[in-house]
């Protein structure tokens, strides 16, 4: 059930994916058990990583210093993207509740947002903060289209944004409207642009399946006008995380895909099922975690992704 498995490894498709990995490095299934697993996000203090099994309602926790597996939080309001902020602590979206949630030291769980101009958001879907503590946050409407990982409902905003929220004014604005259905995202290393994925194919024929890459705006606050950046070769980008030479480290329907800083796929990390999310962990950074279809696997790289 563990350890390394057969239908995984590396493909360079340029020859500089080479200096990425690791020749005798495979990857390992550390756990399996979920319906859709999805948001990694590592805590070095405690040398653990948690992440979600949305469907199954639950957060489960797998710990470095002995291997083991145990639910981090259940119920977990069908949480799905998840990430760490400056001073620590966990901060979550929650497809049933449709907030952003932030989980003290103490864990009091604390509401970032919920709605904006009295409509109760979609289904909060992946996040990232800032340096200057901004929380910067996607919300498709996945969560409230079925009821397998959420409640079904209508849209109240009826459209799905790309929003900040402000740590001094506790406000949320929309930062990007022009998106099908918003998906991952992250910084780039100098915080002068943020890398999103639109998944709109999912449910719309053509739609978009790509990852575009925005300036932000001088005051640090505002998106300006972006481009494509990659399309995917197969499947979706879901969520994604940048290594510190600026590569896109991805999630697609065949493991993840490796994307150079002119967004030319130059490798793939093979996988046995679909990856929703990864994310850089261990001491040096340098294991991708990667959240698939119903297992957690990882994989030592010979980069070192950003925290």
């Amino acid at each position: 059930m563990f350890g390394l498995l057969e239908g995984t490894g590396f493909e360079a498709i340029e020859p500089e994916f080479n200096e990425c990995f690791i020749g005798h490095a495979r990857v390992e299934r550390l756990w399996t058990g979920a319906r859709w697993s999805e948001g990694p996000a590592w805590f070095p203090a405690g040398r653990y990583l948690v992440w979600s099994d949305i469907p199954n309602n639950r957060m489960m926790r797998w710990d470095e210093t002995d291997g083991s597996v145990s639910e981090f939080r259940a119920p977990s309001n069908n949480t799905n993207g998840n990430t760490v902020d400056e001073q620590g602590r966990l901060v979550s979206c929650e497809h049933l509740t449709r907030r952003v949630t932030r989980t003290d030291f103490d864990g009091t769980v604390t509401v970032i947002a919920d709605a904006i101009d009295g409509k109760q958001l979609n289904s909060p879907n992946d996040v990232v903060v800032k340096s200057d503590g901004s929380i910067w946050f996607t919300d498709p409407s996945y969560g409230i289209m079925m009821d397998y990982e959420g409640d079904r409902a209508d849209s109240e905003i009826g459209a799905c944004h790309v929003y900040r929220w402000d740590p001094e004014t506790k406000n949320i604005e929309a930062v990007a409207t022009d998106f099908v259905k918003p998906n991952g995202l992250a910084f780039s290393s100098d915080e002068k642009f943020l890398f999103v994925s639109d998944t709109g194919g999912t449910h719309q024929d053509g739609g978009p399946a790509h990852i575009r890459k925005i300036p932000i705006s001088d005051d640090g606050k505002q998106l300006t006008k972006g481009a494509v950046f990659a399309d995917c070769t197969n499947g979706f980008f879901d969520g994604f995380r940048l290594d510190r030479a600026g590569r896109i480290w991805s999630s697609a329907a065949d493991g993840v895909h490796c994307l150079n800083t002119n967004g030319n796929l130059i490798g793939k990390v093979h996988i046995p099922e679909i990856v929703g999310n990864v994310c850089f962990g261990g001491s040096k950074l340098n294991r991708l975690f990667i959240a698939a279809t119903s297992s957690l696997y990882s994989v030592y790289l010979n980069v070192n992704g950003l925290k």
